[in-house]
Parts: structure tokens; C-alpha cells; sequence
């Protein structure tokens, strides 16, 4: 059994920081890639950042140069470091693993910007 448990999520005033965390557990395949998702009311889940099993990064444009990806020490936890938040920005946000032909997901962890 799969499970992603996500946290770090929160309120925060325009302009703070947030850092979301996500570790995988359980029986998988080699894991290719690991990302953040994020749904706002209304609107269809969108790629925030993704990250390889070699390294590579994408950013999604809205948060380029405000959010970073890393994995954690394990290879199996991945961390977004969020900054320069705006109200735009409130979504819940879902970590994505990508293992073998199979896509896993988290519960989601709400992130609100307002002040």
C-alpha cells in the first residue's frame, strides 16, 4: 500500500512563505518522478513543480523564481519552498508520485494567501 502524506500547509499573508513536505511510503517501483499539483475553486489541478529521479526541475511559469523543488535525503520525500506568496496562489496542493506505469497521490494540504 502507497501513501503520501503531505503537510505545511496553511494561512499566510501575502508576501510570506510556506514550505509543503511530502514523503512517500510503502511498495513501489523505482520512482521517476515526483511533483506538486495545486486545484483552486473552479479551476482544473495544474502542474506547480515537478523533479526527476536525476534532478531535473519544471516549474510551471506563475512560480518560477518564487517556489523551488528538492527531494529529501531519502529519494522519497519532496519538499516545494514557497515565497513571495500571493492571494493567486490558494489552491489545495496535491504531491504526485510518478513509480513504475502508476501515478500515486496524496490527500492535499490547503494552502490560503489572504490577509
Amino acid at each position: 500500500q502507497v501513501q503520501l502524506v503531505e503537510s505545511g500547509g496553511g494561512l499566510v499573508q501575502p508576501g510570506g512563505s510556506l514550505r509543503l513536505s511530502c514523503a512517500a511510503s510503502g511498495s513501489m517501483f523505482s520512482i521517476y518522478l515526483m511533483g506538486w499539483y495545486r486545484q483552486a475553486p473552479g479551476k482544473q489541478r495544474e502542474l506547480v513543480a515537478s523533479i526527476t529521479s536525476g534532478g531535473t526541475t519544471h516549474y510551471v511559469d506563475s512560480v518560477k523564481g518564487r517556489c523551488t523543488i528538492s527531494r529529501g535525503g531519502t529519494k522519497n520525500a519532496i519538499y516545494l519552498q514557497m515565497n513571495s506568496l500571493k492571494p493567486e496562489d490558494t489552491a489545495v496542493y496535491y504531491c504526485k508520485v510518478e513509480a513504475g506505469l502508476v501515478d500515486y497521490w496524496g490527500q492535499g494540504t490547503q494552502v490560503t494567501v489572504s490577509s
